[in-house]
């Protein structure tokens, strides 16, 4: 993988640079991001807040109440829609994966929420599986 890595939503409107490399590449399979990207799992990089640099059309928050009850905030661009990145959290900020403008090197060793994964989705061996979100 290269630095730095740049990427944005569909329409070009929202543009960011990542500058360090992510602390993880991860795929979800909860029904909210089946729901949210109309796939079988969603999937994003773990990069530390300070190497996310957003340039462009400020992104607009949407709230959502997760099964924990605590608040699940996903940036969009207010322009097309597309779904970036979520609100940076204390252990990070989690890019969408398809939102880079070079996908080549991305490979998830980290499976979320893999208790509601579809029964055809194969996860490969050795990688770490967790049946709901871990702790850390």
């Amino acid at each position: 993988m290269k630095l730095p890595q740049a990427g944005g939503c569909q329409c070009g409107k929202c543009r960011y640079e990542i500058t360090a490399a992510p602390r993880a590449v991860y795929t979800c399979h909860c029904t909210a991001c089946q729901n949210h990207t109309g796939s079988a799992f969603s999937m994003a990089v773990l990069v530390d807040d300070d190497a996310f640099h957003l340039s462009g059309a400020a992104l607009r928050p949407i709230h959502r109440t997760a099964d924990s009850g605590g608040t699940v905030i996903r940036l969009v661009c207010p322009e097309c829609g597309s779904w970036v990145c979520n609100a940076a959290r204390p252990d990070g900020r989690r890019v969408r994966a398809g939102t880079l403008d070079d996908v080549s090197w991305l490979k998830p060793t980290l499976h979320f929420w893999v208790r509601s994964k579809q029964p055809w989705v194969v996860l490969p061996e050795g990688d770490q599986t967790f049946e709901t979100q871990p702790d850390a």
